[in-house]
């Protein structure tokens, strides 16, 4: 698994641990950019508070990376989705067709992207979990590290759990070579990992911070993101109790969903884990984000590139006059609520809004919308966790409560006239609750799992070629089998 990394991050503690942010190549075949005469050892690293601060800030950084936040992430968490197309021109990044299409074969370089990106990230956080421990300083920011690390491991192991099944786990740095290549590891086993590392960093976790250390996980995005991995088993007394917990810990929605998405509103009270992303000032390489970009207006108006755009079945499956529909999608030819005149020519009909940041705010030199924040868990999912796992209960009146918030805000916007949902009746009511969920985090990455794990794979994508059998994972990166000799064995069906 990954052993050359595993071997480059053991000896040699990349620079990114010296400063507050990596800084990556700024194109899309990036990949971490070291200067092998600026690597500071391990061993002379993780000395002082300092150090720790260091290491903590750099993993956090490690989360806008190329493989984290761009061409891997659309690949393997957005393309299968029914709520998405290509994008850009017809001929342009063609492979993202055969992650539609469900055609992708082993051997496809974003399978390789993603697997990577999140290694990267598991090994951040086991740096940080391993040498801070022995490090003197302040113990209960000590305590409050170690439990951060926990939370952003949990979280690249459920990115893996979801899209590939059985993954290795490794929650230890290799001693010796003989541990650099795992097998793969039963994803029940995963799923445990994961709710271990969340329960302990919930424990410690503060609920807010200062201004100064805002981005950090705190204690409602453990509970959040736990009561997601519970959803995803059908743990639904689980997902009742951690969502019931982050309901009283003062979030809210935010009372305008289109300007949610705005840099303006970082951060804001609906907010739980947002991946921080910055336009710093002379520093194009560690603004380096490229979520925007890819996804931002194609052509020169826009500069962005112009890949996962909303698609027709998207814009369609909106109820009438739902103010979410046209604070998501960007029509061609419309004009932005911030004053953007989209051109009624071009590749695409329809784009991203929720990536979108206005023209205004690009920088010459820098990535377009380097400073937008990727939303990872907002309460809108929170209400609709415990709505569905309510109805699951068999407590539809409790449900009906927590999906009625979330459509009293959309139904807010603009006056619009959505009705209430009245169904007690279980089936409907679910029915109900999926189809909100579409409407809620549609373009945010959680669509398709979202359908997977619901049990309607072949319902929802069949007509593009998605088999019951095979297609609720993606295949193994082939890279990854050949480096370990074949001890990483292949998904069934590729």
């Amino acid at each position: 698994m990954m052993n050359k990394n595993i071997t480059t991050m053991r000896n040699a503690l990349i620079l990114g641990l010296i400063a507050t942010s990596i800084t990556f190549q700024g194109c899309k075949k990036s990949f971490l950019n070291i200067d092998p005469a600026q690597n500071q050892a391990a061993t002379q690293f993780f000395k002082t508070q300092d150090d720790a601060t260091k290491a903590v800030n750099a993993m956090y950084a490690n989360l806008h990376e190329w493989n984290n936040i761009a061409f891997a992430p659309i690949a393997i968490e957005s393309m299968g989705s029914d709520d998405v197309e290509k994008g850009s021109s017809a001929s342009d990044a063609t492979f993202f067709n055969n992650y539609r299409n469900f055609t992708v074969t082993a051997d496809e370089g974003q399978l390789g992207g993603f697997w990577t990106g999140q290694y990267q990230t598991i090994n951040f956080a086991n740096q940080i979990l391993t040498n801070v421990p022995g490090i003197t300083m302040d113990e209960n920011l000590k305590n409050r590290y170690l439990a951060e690390a926990k939370f952003i491991r949990a979280y690249a192991y459920f990115r893996l759990v979801r899209a590939f099944g059985d993954v290795p786990l490794r929650i230890t740095l290799p001693k010796d070579a003989s541990e650099y290549n795992l097998p793969r590891t039963p994803k029940d086993q995963v799923w445990a990992q994961i709710e271990k590392d969340l329960t302990e960093a919930a424990a410690v976790l503060p609920q807010s911070y200062a201004a100064v250390d805002i981005g950090h996980a705190t204690k409602g995005a453990a509970l959040t993101l736990h009561a997601k991995a519970a959803l995803y088993q059908k743990k639904w007394a689980d997902v009742v109790t951690y969502t019931t917990q982050v309901m009283g810990m003062g979030y809210s929605l935010f009372p305008n969903y289109e300007q949610m998405f705005r840099t303006t509103h970082k951060n804001n009270q609906e907010s739980i884990f947002e991946v921080q992303n910055l336009l710093i000032p002379n520093n194009p390489a560690a603004s380096n984000s490229q979520y925007s970009q890819v996804q931002g207006v194609r052509g020169s108006v826009g500069g962005g590139w112009g890949f996962n755009v909303p698609s027709a079945d998207l814009a369609s499956s909106y109820e009438a006059g739902d103010p979410r529909r046209d604070a998501t999608i960007i029509f061609r030819g419309e004009t932005t609520p911030e004053g953007d005149v989209i051109p009624a020519q071009g590749d695409n009909p329809m784009y991203n809004q929720k990536s979108y940041v206005p023209f205004s705010l690009y920088v010459s030199g820098f990535n377009e919308g380097a400073q937008q924040n990727k939303i990872v868990l907002r309460y809108a999912d929170v209400l609709l966790m415990n709505a569905e796992a309510n109805n699951e209960l068999g407590n539809p009146s409790a449900a009906l409560v927590q999906l009625e918030q979330v459509r009293a805000r959309a139904r807010a916007g603009n006056n619009a006239i959505l009705p209430p949902v009245t169904t007690l009746d279980q089936t409907a009511l679910r029915a109900a609750i999926y189809k909100e969920r579409r409407s809620e985090f549609a373009m945010e990455f959680e669509r398709y799992f979202d359908v997977i794990r619901q049990g309607r794979g072949a319902q929802v994508f069949g007509v593009r070629g998605w088999t019951a059998g095979k297609n609720e994972v993606w295949p193994i990166p082939q890279t990854e089998i050949d480096i370990s000799g074949g001890t990483l064995t292949q998904n069934p069906g590729y």
